[in-house]
């Protein structure tokens, strides 16, 4: 029996010391998970500063603080106390596919930018709670200087733009890189 037991403690401290060691290198290398594919598929991504923002880069942004107060209240978003976010919600990872002087318009069927319209894109009139959704007014919008408008095509069930609309350049905090993604149920 003490046999059994000085194992059991031997992978005990292994697992410990490789969970430690796992942690320290995500850390190390501002690597995170991402479990939401609402923007990318789920996966690896490496964190990093934003030095220079391009249509198409996957960002972390802060919402504004009555469109998190609402995220937050329907649960598309989760409470984060390190986040620095206004109202504590964390960060939302979506694509920025809208800057300054872009051209978005907005209809049920499709978004489209600069008149390229996305797959995937239709608004929704329910979300997956069976909720009524509440969107921006249809039509064509001008991307004001200083803003951006953040997409999550890759799952029907996105919050995003379509339904908020733009958010202030100084609300994102970081960009990321996939470094391993897979496919999501």
């Amino acid at each position: 029996m003490n046999h059994h037991l000085y194992r059991l403690g031997i992978f005990g401290a292994i697992l410990l010391a490789a969970l430690t060691a796992t942690v320290m290198l995500f850390a190390r290398l501002n690597l995170r998970v991402a479990l939401s594919d609402s923007a990318t598929p789920a996966g690896v991504y490496r964190f990093r500063p934003l030095t220079r923002l391009a249509r198409g880069d996957l960002v972390g942004a802060c919402l504004p603080q009555r469109i998190a107060a609402v995220a937050l209240s329907r649960g598309y978003l989760h409470n984060s106390p390190y986040s620095g976010c206004a109202g504590g919600g964390a960060p939302v990872g979506k694509l920025a596919l809208a800057l300054p002087g872009d051209t978005v318009e907005i209809e049920s069927s499709f978004v489209a930018v600069n008149g390229q319209r996305f797959a995937n894109s239709a608004t929704a009139t329910h979300d997956s709670a069976g909720r009524t959704l509440a969107h921006v007014p249809w039509g064509v919008y001008q991307v004001g200087p200083g803003d951006c408008w953040l997409f999550g095509f890759n799952n029907v069930h996105s919050w995003d733009a379509r339904y908020y609309g733009s958010v202030s350049l100084s609300a994102i905090r970081w960009s990321a890189a996939p470094i391993l993604t897979w496919r999501t149920p």
